[in-house]
């Protein structure tokens, strides 16, 4: 189907301006992303041209150059797709829609960003294949014996359960699946979003609306009211939010929820910064998922890597944590076919540390102990650190040693 959406976007591109089909050509667009498993499609202008760019798994790549004459058509069409203003052309807009294919025969939303910079309206549309995106939780890749703490976790009544890292690095998905295997018809899950970006059946999704008034603290307030036993806020970013969510779970409630910090051990001292006192932390936060997503070698290509000994000896001198001092030669690398792009990666996989409160842990946090501390005596008592996690995946060939230096060092 990939090749059929290339021709057909070939086909009008090849096309006159005046004869081009700018409904086909977006549509097209859309479906040769979704058929490449892209998340992201950017459509940039420039002074004479405009480049199509899909992100394929985590990475951007230049796929089509259109022409500047079509770029107002392009725009005008998206922004019909998503129910914007056609008129509006110096602020930005945010919208969704969906498509639906016949072959395969599925269906998917796209959000849709438009900003105006200085060549134009700047469009980004993000693929929302809940399909592809929501499995269960071994499906994630997390360590058995990680898998097991996060198990016990989600089956207490009441507490917190956190997912950190940067933007982009899958926290959403994992909240989503955690919902998922908590998802039954004697529980009630309500969750508040910004944006809603899978539909999960069963479960109320609240939409939050800036505009209306509707924050993640004023729809926390309101959900409590509804008799949950389940919440999901999408994310924990200011005091207010903060202590609405921790009373909520002090007070019975089990609650999901996201912070930006590096590491998991980071998310404690956090919470603090953001007003929330120690020894409610303490009482509160069950358990803090830190994470990463690298890409997978693709298994069509994949090919032994041995490395020298300079190279060995290298590595475990940037990874001293991972390798403990021992030299490891054999890897695993991709060398590019027809179903990775050539790019030697097919999809990607988490890597994970799991941070487990334990009573050592508490004391630690009335202690007011930093991050640091907190991580060091997290790894005494057998915490796998993600540089760790995603070493082990290089060594079993899921992932290459490349990939996670890529993405640690970012």
């Amino acid at each position: 189907m990939t090749d059929g959406k290339l021709l057909i976007i070939q086909k009008e591109l090849a096309k006159p301006v005046e004869e081009m089909s700018i409904i086909d050509l977006v549509g097209a667009l859309i479906e040769y992303a979704y058929t490449s498993r892209a998340s992201d499609v950017h459509i940039q202008p420039f002074e004479d041209e405009i480049k199509v760019r899909l992100r394929i798994d985590g990475i951007l790549h230049d796929i089509f150059v259109l022409p500047k004459k079509i770029q107002s058509e392009i725009i005008t069409r998206i922004k019909v797709l998503a129910s914007l203003r056609t008129d509006e052309h110096q602020a930005a807009q945010d919208g969704r829609f969906r498509i639906s294919l016949k072959k395969p025969e599925i269906n998917f939303d796209v959000r849709v960003s438009i900003i105006p910079t200085y060549y134009g309206e700047n469009t980004i549309l993000r693929i929302l294949a809940e399909q592809a995106q929501i499995s269960d939780l071994k499906g994630l890749g997390f360590r058995s014996k990680d898998l097991i703490k996060l198990e016990k976790a989600i089956k207490k009544p009441y507490g917190m359960i956190l997912a950190t890292g940067p933007t982009g690095c899958g926290k959403t998905t994992t909240l989503y699946t955690v919902l998922k295997s908590l998802n039954s018809r004697d529980v009630s899950i309500i969750t508040i979003e910004d944006p809603i970006e899978y539909s999960l059946e069963g479960i109320s999704q609240i939409q939050i609306n800036i505009k209306t008034g509707l924050t993640f603290a004023d729809g926390l307030r309101s959900i409590l009211r509804q008799d949950p036993n389940i919440l999901m806020v999408g994310e924990i970013r200011d005091h207010e939010t903060a202590g609405i969510a921790v009373n909520a779970a002090l007070t019975g409630h089990l609650l999901l929820s996201t912070l930006h910090t590096n590491d998991a051990a980071t998310a404690l001292p956090r919470l603090i910064d953001l007003g929330t006192q120690p020894f409610l932390i303490s009482s509160t936060v069950n358990i803090i998922i830190a994470q990463r997503l690298v890409r997978m070698i693709c298994e069509e290509c994949r090919t032994e890597k041995t490395l020298t000994d300079t190279e060995a000896k290298s590595l475990s001198e940037m990874l001293p944590q991972a390798t403990k001092g021992k030299l490891y030669k054999k890897f695993f690398v991709g060398k590019g076919c027809k179903k990775c792009f050539q790019s030697g990666y097919y999809s990607r996989i988490g890597i994970h540390e799991i941070l487990e409160i334990n009573d050592e842990i508490r004391s630690m946090i009335m202690g007011r102990a930093n991050a640091s501390e907190i991580k060091e005596a997290a790894i005494k008592m057998g915490m796998t650190t993600m540089i760790e996690d995603g070493f082990q995946k290089a060594l079993k060939g899921t992932t290459t040693i490349e990939e996670i230096l890529r993405v640690i060092h970012e």
